[in-house]
């Protein structure tokens, strides 16, 4: 039986794909910084510390941990927090393995489409464009970077740059399902996004393919706007739709810099993971939001 070690294993992504690799007859351990459970072992990234005893029989590791880009305002000490967690627990995880010459199958790391950088523009983002110049674009090129250094030790690695995750419980909709649902700013910035259901599964697909290596656009292929993002969530959990939009001064006014997320965005493609053979189980928004509230 393979064994996969999780970090960010007690987080929304990192629970539900541990429910799907156990159906999946894997093994899993989860690096926490609170271990409570059987599989579960500790890490402190600010003592350079890991149980050795999470990697026994390991031969693929998710790297999922990382702070929440969406939930503090970017001061200089949040900023350090969200490069930190995400990178130094890279580099923390690739010090063990080559000290402890643990034999991976391959790296499987995550990343964001934030990537391409908070920017509303018509081009299409593929996986072979350049990083963007701005906070989010240098916070993920860090990250990839910090991931790719295992193939120095000729580990395959994969990444998924994934967008905004919606899942039933908890994520971006828990705070999306206002009494009133309006789009933000111009509302027509583009909201990449995935089911929770059709992410895990390509994280699946990433263990058990060994061609699945390499960076992927983790992105469902229909394309939506702040504005029709917003009508179609509205309708689906039966809340009031206000077609004017939240002033994009009022959101830098309350979020800051970070505002920039909230206000700019663009189109990103999937189609280098649907040349995999991926299908989607939720390929539209209405079918997505349909099976997390019926």
């Amino acid at each position: 039986m393979e064994k996969i070690l999780i970090t960010g294993g007690t987080g929304l992504v990192g629970q539900n794909l541990t429910k799907l690799l156990l159906k999946n007859g894997f093994g899993v351990n989860i690096l926490t910084r609170s271990p409570e459970k059987n599989n579960e072992f500790k890490w402190d990234i600010s003592e350079n510390y890991i149980d050795k005893n999470a990697f026994e029989n390991v031969t693929f590791i998710i790297h999922l941990a990382g702070a929440g880009i969406a939930d503090e305002r970017w001061t200089e000490k949040r900023k350090k927090i969200i490069i930190d967690s995400r990178v130094y627990s890279a580099n923390l995880l690739f010090e063990k393995v080559k000290n402890l010459k643990i034999p991976l199958k391959k790296f499987i790391s995550a990343s964001a489409t934030g990537f391409y950088g908070a920017i509303t523009t018509e081009k299409i983002f593929i996986e072979s464009d350049a990083s963007a110049s701005d906070f989010l674009g240098s916070v993920c090129q860090k990250w990839e970077d910090a991931a790719h250094q295992f193939e120095k030790l000729e580990i395959p690695v994969a990444i998924l740059r994934t967008g905004i995750v919606l899942s039933k419980n908890g994520g971006a909709l828990e705070k999306m399902k206002t009494p009133i649902i309006s789009p933000l700013g111009s509302g027509e910035q583009y909201i990449p996004w995935i089911h929770i259901d059709d992410l895990c599964e390509m994280y699946t697909n990433a263990v058990q393919k060994e061609s699945f290596t390499g960076v992927f656009n983790a992105v469902a292929d229909n394309y939506q706007t702040s504005k029709t993002f917003s009508k179609s969530l509205a309708k689906s959990v039966g809340r009031i739709y206000l077609p004017i939009a939240v002033p994009g001064f009022l959101m830098k006014l309350i979020f800051g810099e970070m505002a920039k997320i909230l206000l700019k965005g663009s189109r990103v493609s999937s189609k280098k993971i649907l040349e995999t053979g991926y299908k989607f189980k939720f390929p539209s928004l209405n079918s997505a939001l349909k099976n997390l509230f019926k």
